[in-house]
């Protein structure tokens, strides 16, 4: 076989069954005209949709019954490359029966995953999943022409992978959560990236207002910045006088004491304990704990095991703590 049958081949293979198909003999192609639509008693919506990037557009037809704002028909009209028919064709499709704010939840992701052969297999190559996001956006404009709103307003997040439909703020969060590092780590994670790569960096198929390895390095960077005044703030805090620290540092200082030099050993015995609440008397500042578990009403909680926390907080924070059990 020639290198170019065997370059030709292979990138045929990337397509689905159902997308080859689909291709050739749309099941939904067509238009619906408002005459038919009205003699019917409803409502027709048409909307157009074209993506710059490769000169695809894609016009959708709604034939809504306006009693149950339900799509009762649907049909498109695609202008462009075979995978915008395969896939505009199963956006038409999952249109139909669906209420108005049913279909406006429909995603590319969904349009994808209806294509595919077998559920683990993507039905197109990565260059071509712009196709199924055309498909998402018409949506949102016919939604937006039978609703009287703005087609943007469907939108509530900055979503980054237009192809996963993943918003800046989950990526945010997932590298926060998951301390990754990588751009690779941020695919594994949420998908964003793993299609057509434009959300990568610059100068993939389309342009894009935010990337993946810019939000790396910016999130990376606040981290940094979270961590290294944490850092500052337990240092200017140790170096605080107990009596200069707020109620809400008083108690943090000593729950800190409690958990590295007391509690294990309460806890070995089958209790544990609370702070309460912080008074200041005079020079004194009075700290009420509670006991629990096997602490509570044990002989040596008002003796020998008070007297020990006691000892312990004068120590290391301040000889004016009195402990008082309530």
């Amino acid at each position: 076989m020639a290198k170019a049958d065997m370059i030709g081949a292979s990138l045929w293979d990337a397509y689905s069954n159902k997308v080859t198909t689909l291709m050739n003999n749309p099941r939904y192609q067509g238009e619906i005209f408002e005459a038919e639509a009205e003699s019917r008693g409803h409502k027709l919506i048409v909307a157009d949709f074209g993506a710059e990037s490769c000169g695809d557009a894609v016009r959708l037809y709604w034939e809504i019954d306006p009693n149950t704002d339900t799509i009762v028909d649907s049909r498109f009209k695609s202008f462009g490359c075979g995978t915008a028919i395969a896939s505009s064709d199963v956006m038409t499709e999952l249109c139909i029966g669906k209420k108005v704010e049913e279909a406006v939840k429909i995603t590319n992701i969904d349009v994808e995953m209806a294509l595919r052969d077998t559920p683990d297999v993507p039905a197109v190559p990565p260059q071509k999943m712009h196709c199924s996001v055309m498909a998402y956006d018409v949506i949102k404009k016919a939604a937006g022409l039978y609703m009287g709103v703005d087609a943007d307003s469907f939108e509530t997040e900055i979503i980054v992978c237009e192809c996963a439909r993943v918003s800046l703020g989950t990526l945010q969060e997932v590298i926060r959560l998951n301390d990754l590092k990588t751009v690779e780590e941020i695919t594994d994670y949420t998908k964003a990236g793993g299609f057509c790569k434009s959300c990568i960096k610059p100068g993939g198929h389309e342009a894009m207002d935010y990337y993946l390895v810019d939000i790396l390095a910016d999130t990376r960077r606040e981290m940094e910045n979270e961590k290294m005044k944490a850092a500052a703030d337990a240092q200017a805090q140790g170096n605080m006088k107990f009596e200069d620290m707020t109620l809400v540092q008083q108690i943090k200082a000593i729950d800190a004491i409690i958990d590295e030099s007391v509690r294990q050993f309460l806890i070995m015995d089958g209790g544990d304990m609370e702070i309460v609440d912080i008074k200041k008397n005079e020079e004194h500042f009075d700290v009420y704990i509670r006991y629990l578990g096997a602490c509570n009403g044990c002989a040596s909680s008002s003796t020998g095991t008070l007297y020990a926390i006691e000892s312990t907080l004068q120590e290391k924070l301040s000889g004016y703590i009195r402990v008082l059990p309530i």
